[in-house]
């Protein structure tokens, strides 16, 4: 395959990606889609600022705008979740539960590494000069 078409699938990576990491901060912030009872978390605690990153930086990310420093931003959280939230538990993902959160982590630093590809706001703009 070609590097043309590469680049077209690192496009297609971060959207598919963003789009899915976004319904874990919709589920946060709106309880859409429903989690268990479809409570939501409070905006002003620790799950509530990690639904806003995932919402709108995701929204960010799925039209590739701004796509380096929010990726950047984005697998910091995602680090942070594990170690915050799974490690402790076990030390591996399969059995911690971490797994969405270390792959996250490093789609987006791929992101951040890569670039956002040709389909974005940021190639259309011009901002992703490193390309």
């Amino acid at each position: 395959m070609s590097r043309h078409w590469s680049s077209y699938f690192l496009s297609l990576l971060r959207i598919v990606a963003a789009a899915s990491f976004m319904t874990h901060g919709t589920q946060k912030l709106f309880g859409m889609p429903p989690m268990g009872g479809g409570m939501t978390i409070p905006l002003m605690s620790q799950l509530g600022a990690a639904g806003v990153l995932e919402t709108f930086g995701g929204l960010l990310l799925l039209v590739g705008l701004f796509s380096r420093p929010v990726a950047f931003i984005l697998a910091g959280e995602m680090a942070f979740a594990f170690f915050h939230a799974h490690f402790p538990r076990a030390f591996l993902p399969i059995v911690n539960g971490g797994e969405p959160a270390v792959l996250y982590c490093f789609i987006w630093l791929y992101v951040f590494a890569a670039g956002p590809g040709p389909l974005s706001l940021d190639a259309l703009f011009g901002r992703d000069k490193r390309r």
